[in-house]
């Protein structure tokens, strides 16, 4: 594999290579195959991938070959984690070593390399103890999104899960608050947002889905005063990220809010 791959290290190539990070154990984000591929000791790799929960993909066989420069593909790349997913327990119990509520940042299908990286940076900033994300339609941990966070991703808990609605439900019976981001709500500084909480921000384009959105106990909505009715998802998430940590750190707004 050539260089430009080793660095970034979240592309692995080829049947053999996929196949021993496959059982390995690594932390796989999806398999891509090349259309017409799905044979053989390709087919194989699929069924172990799919064992696994990892997503399949079919792309297109041009894609694979600029993915990797000219590096032999065999038909089949693996996107690998820049770090192993954490699980849910691991949150709260970063939330318990810290004697803090849970604050948990939940990301409906965000699909945006750079916002994904962001919202990880700034929750790791803002005390928030970890990031739920889904398996399919949601961008990974993969390098473009490490090197968004400013290494962020190091510190920050980061679980992919399989339904994001039946999580929601977990963390209701945990004991927490769920707080959805939506044009269509209270305002945001209105709310008590000091106990345990899971803060969910939608989709680039769709917002939070309908199963998600009555999940949430509570929608929170930015005040819009311009022409454009919406703000990128990773600015609106740290906007809501700060008033939970304003309000948890007790730090008085002007009027005494």
């Amino acid at each position: 594999m050539n260089d430009k791959f080793e660095k970034g290290n979240d592309i692995i190539a080829g049947r053999n290579p996929v196949t021993e990070a496959l059982r390995s154990g690594r932390a796989i984000d999806s398999l891509l195959i090349a259309k017409g591929e799905l044979n053989g000791s390709v087919k194989v790799i699929a069924a172990k991938a799919k064992a696994m929960r990892i997503p399949i993909k079919e792309v297109d066989r041009k894609k694979l070959d600029m993915m990797c420069s000219g590096a032999s593909h065999q038909g089949v790349v693996a996107l690998a984690a820049i770090k192993e997913y954490s699980s849910v327990d691991d949150i709260f119990k970063l939330a318990e070593s810290r004697n803090e509520p849970p604050f948990i940042i939940v990301l409906d299908e965000i699909e945006d390399a750079h916002n994904l990286g962001a919202i990880i940076r700034t929750a790791e900033c803002a005390g928030a103890h970890g990031i739920i994300i889904p398996k399919r339609r949601a961008a990974g941990l993969s390098y473009a999104v490490g090197k968004t966070s400013a290494g962020a991703y190091e510190y920050m808990p980061v679980a992919r899960v399989t339904n994001i609605p039946t999580v929601l439900d977990e963390l209701k019976e945990r004991g927490c608050w769920i707080y959805g981001a939506d044009m269509q709500g209270t305002a945001y500084a209105e709310n008590d947002l000091r106990g345990a909480a899971a803060l969910v921000i939608g989709s680039e384009g769709n917002g939070i889905g309908k199963l998600v959105r009555e999940k949430c106990d509570v929608i929170l909505s930015l005040p819009m005063r311009g022409r454009i009715n919406s703000l990128n998802a990773s600015v609106a998430a740290g906007i809501l990220m700060y008033e939970f940590t304003r309000q948890r750190l007790g730090i008085k707004a002007v009027n005494g809010g």
